[in-house]
């Protein structure tokens, strides 16, 4: 089973006050960084990671890690731009036929690999599965190739998988024990040590 990664990282960040790409966990390492790995490390191959907003910033940040970066020309028009990009990039970056792509957003540093590989394991071209923890919905997403081109028609503006979601309920699998899902959005829920990259 071939599990593509795709990093969401396209975002300006304007609740955080920088692009959440650059912030820096408590070792200086961009979260753009941190989670691809966490994705390649979970079993996922390709990693594609989608920029945006500071896309020079961050993919000189990605220099010399084994990910494929794929600009979203249309990021402003938010989270959907970059899911249909990031979508019609897997075909193209995988030797072979992807079965299904991994889908998380570059705001979660709670995530682990172990995480990831739970929700990878469930991949296949029919796979509809999402992360929850303590019942709550959350990342990663695994969604199936049967389902890449309804998710794409859906991807509009800040839903990205959302609405495609809520009409094809997909399986949950509880991750709460593995990882902390929660989604940084905001300078104050910053772990410790995690701090944000000065614009340049």
């Amino acid at each position: 089973m071939r599990i593509a990664g795709v990093v969401l990282a396209a975002g300006a960040g304007r609740r955080m006050g920088a692009p959440k790409a650059l912030v820096r966990d408590e070792e200086g390492t961009a979260w753009v960084v941190r989670i691809s790995r966490l994705v390649a490390a979970g079993g996922c191959e390709p990693v594609l990671v989608v920029v945006g907003a500071a896309a020079a910033q961050v993919t000189a940040e990605l220099s010399g890690e084994p990910v494929e970066v794929v600009e979203a020309a249309d990021w402003e028009q938010g989270m959907g731009a970059s899911v249909r990009a990031a979508l019609a990039a897997v075909d193209q970056a995988a030797m072979d036929r992807a079965d299904a792509a991994l889908v998380v957003p570059v705001d979660v540093p709670g995530l682990t690999a172990a995480a990831v590989r739970r929700i990878a394991a469930k991949g296949g071209p029919d796979a509809l599965v999402r992360a929850v923890y303590a019942g709550a919905p959350g990342h990663p997403v695994l969604l199936g190739r049967n389902h890449w081109s309804g998710v794409r028609d859906s991807a509009v503006g800040d839903q990205g998988a959302r609405t495609y979601l809520r009409d094809h309920p997909p399986t949950d699998v509880e991750c709460a024990d593995l990882a902390d899902g929660t989604d940084v959005d905001r300078a104050g829920q910053l772990p410790p040590g995690h701090h944000l990259t000065p614009r340049s």
